[in-house]
């Protein structure tokens, strides 16, 4: 790589800045789900992923689906098996239908953006819906969705736990609910409190409710718990003392959280019992990662059913109203609705963990307890919980975020001669947006490396009195200098280690992470690659730091970020100019 030598304008804050606060925004985001890997989860905004079965053919009537990732599997099928039947309109036009995987959150922000202009949407449950039609016709006079939305199948969301715990808690036979999840999460002895002192303290994960179905879904079930309630719920209950109680006890011992499901199940068995006890998922994930990883696994997982009422997640079926949707569009869309409820294809769902809409078609395997769920399980046993509404949605989230473990982050920006441009450019203005972001009882600390061979601390503390100095100072920054990169992982994890004994010696319980973006490979550190990592924190604990990687452009050296990300339970990211923002929302999004 080509360095050059100029002059820089404010040297070591400059440098310090910018560092900061780019890395500030991967940090947060991933510091609180550290466990989603760029390379397993794919798409990390929460936009529809790749096309999942091909570019219709020309003259065909095309209709585009944004399907939830919950049912990704079954939608594949199906939608591969109809288009080879190759099904026609009314006028003779071969259907063509193509299925993008969302998040129910991202694909709904999207589709409010006219970033993403679906013919048919279907996310996780009447919510999302319900929310999009509010702010569609606040915007435009008219609903996005009139039509009634149809049931499409049912994936139910509980808990996913190793099987020797739950079994501790009285499954499958004992009802374990919310409550349950909640006292065990906020007991001083915790496991001890049911006879096993040598798991310790709970450890819980979830996904996060501004982007995830199952994120949104299953704390509006524990407010719903925490009341006693399975329908009526209201704003002015979710801020309730209980609710709050209940939400605070969870999210104190919650140590990870993310966009999808699918990746933080990928977490929870690759890591094992030792790392994380349960998280909230569905039942189709819980017994999807059964069977991925029963090679590697050392207990098998079961789901676990809220007893006193859960979401059954009907991924509801909607036709949009957009201008960009055809009569001719609408009409096959309504063909496949009807293809995809017919009998045939619901029963075909089973094999995907899914539960036919009908419960006249018997269930058989895989959803069996040798499987890893309840057969015996239906919505006469555990009720269907009512749909929020969106002012009920809105509570949830703030309650949501009020009480979750606040984050430490240490933001090391590489600001070296090759960042010089539209990299430093992009970096610096997505590093403001992040920074003021920020939740104001999140703590920022940023540090930039460049300029010669050393690392410059700018200084940080709570994100509410620092950001928007550190913004200003952020738009001052520039390239210039070597590469002292391993140097500067080894500073920012003393001073993380730092951070985190102070806390700990407080008494305050937080989530601690290390950003790192940068767009080469060492020129300058006085440590070694080796003595680099021996520097790096371990990952075998859920409550030690963790390092996110960004490999910026071209020349970054991606299996080095990697390998870095990896060692420390982190995450890691490839991203150039453009992509940089869209990463920094991810990020935050995770948080």
């Amino acid at each position: 790589m080509d360095y050059s030598e100029k002059p820089k304008v404010s040297g070591s804050a400059v440098v310090v800045i910018l560092a900061v606060a780019l890395f500030g925004c991967i940090i947060l985001g991933a510091l609180l789900f550290p466990t989603i890997r760029q390379a397993v989860q794919g798409n990390t905004s929460g936009a529809p992923a790749a096309d999942a079965t091909g570019a219709p053919p020309k003259g065909s009537l095309a209709i585009e689906i944004s399907s939830s990732n919950t049912k990704e599997d079954w939608m594949n099928a199906v939608v591969a098996q109809f288009n080879a039947e190759q099904h026609k309109s009314a006028d003779g036009s071969a259907i063509f239908v193509t299925v993008k995987h969302v998040t129910s959150g991202g694909s709904q922000k999207d589709i409010l953006s006219g970033k993403s202009k679906p013919v048919v949407w279907s996310p996780g449950d009447q919510s999302w819906i319900d929310e999009a039609n509010t702010t569609w016709r606040d915007r435009n006079g008219k609903l996005l969705i009139p039509d009634k939305c149809e049931q499409s199948i049912l994936a139910p969301i509980g808990f996913a736990m190793w099987k020797p715990m739950a079994q501790a808690l009285g499954w499958p036979d004992k009802p374990i609910s919310w409550d349950d999840i909640a006292a065990l999460s906020a007991n001083p002895q915790s496991w001890e409190s049911v006879g096993h002192p040598e798991w310790g303290q709970f450890k819980f994960g979830h996904t996060h409710p501004d982007y995830s179905n199952v994120g949104v879904l299953s704390m509006t079930a524990l407010a719903y718990s925490a009341l006693g309630k399975t329908s009526g719920l209201t704003a002015n209950e979710v801020y309730s003392e209980a609710v709050v109680n209940a939400f605070r006890g969870v999210e104190q011992n919650t140590y990870h959280y993310g966009i999808q499901s699918r990746p933080l199940m990928q977490v929870l068995a690759q890591r094992g019992p030792e790392y994380l006890h349960a998280v909230t998922t569905s039942e189709a994930e819980t017994l999807k990662t059964n069977v991925d990883f029963a090679a590697t696994m050392r207990y098998p997982l079961v789901f676990i059913f809220p007893s006193k009422g859960t979401y059954w997640s009907e991924q509801p079926y909607c036709i949009l109203d957009g201008e960009w949707v055809t009569d001719e569009q609408k009409e096959a869309a309504n063909i496949f609705k009807k293809y995809l409820l017919d009998k045939k294809q619901q029963e075909m769902a089973i094999t995907y963990y899914l539960r036919p809409v009908s419960p006249s078609i018997p269930l058989h395997a895989p959803l069996t307890l040798e499987g890893g769920t309840d057969p015996r399980v239906t919505m006469k046993t555990v009720p269907a919980l009512q749909s929020p509404s969106a002012e009920v949605s809105s509570a949830v989230k703030d309650v949501f975020h009020q009480t979750k473990k606040k984050a430490v982050i240490v933001l090391v920006l590489d600001t070296s001669a090759s960042m010089d441009g539209e990299k430093i450019k992009n970096a610096v203005a997505s590093s403001v947006n992040f920074v003021k972001r920020l939740d104001p009882n999140d703590e920022i600390y940023l540090m930039v490396f460049g300029g010669g061979e050393d690392i410059y601390e700018l200084g940080g503390g709570r994100a509410g009195d620092v950001s928007e100095d550190l913004a200003a100072k952020l738009n001052g920054l520039f390239a210039d200098g070597n590469t002292p990169l391993y140097d500067a992982v080894c500073a920012a994890t003393k001073k993380a280690d730092e951070l985190k004994a102070a806390h700990e010696t407080a008494g305050e319980k937080r989530l601690y992470g290390i950003v790192l973006l940068s767009d080469g490979q060492d020129t300058a550190s006085t440590a070694t690659q080796n003595q680099m990592f021996n520097c790096l924190p371990g990952g075998e604990s859920v409550e030690g730091i963790k390092v996110f990687t960004i490999a910026y452009g071209d020349d970054a050296d991606p299996d080095l970020m990697l390998r870095i990300a990896n060692r420390t339970n982190g995450k890691t990211f490839k991203g150039d100019p453009e992509s940089i923002e869209t990463i920094y929302n991810s990020i935050s999004a995770e948080q």
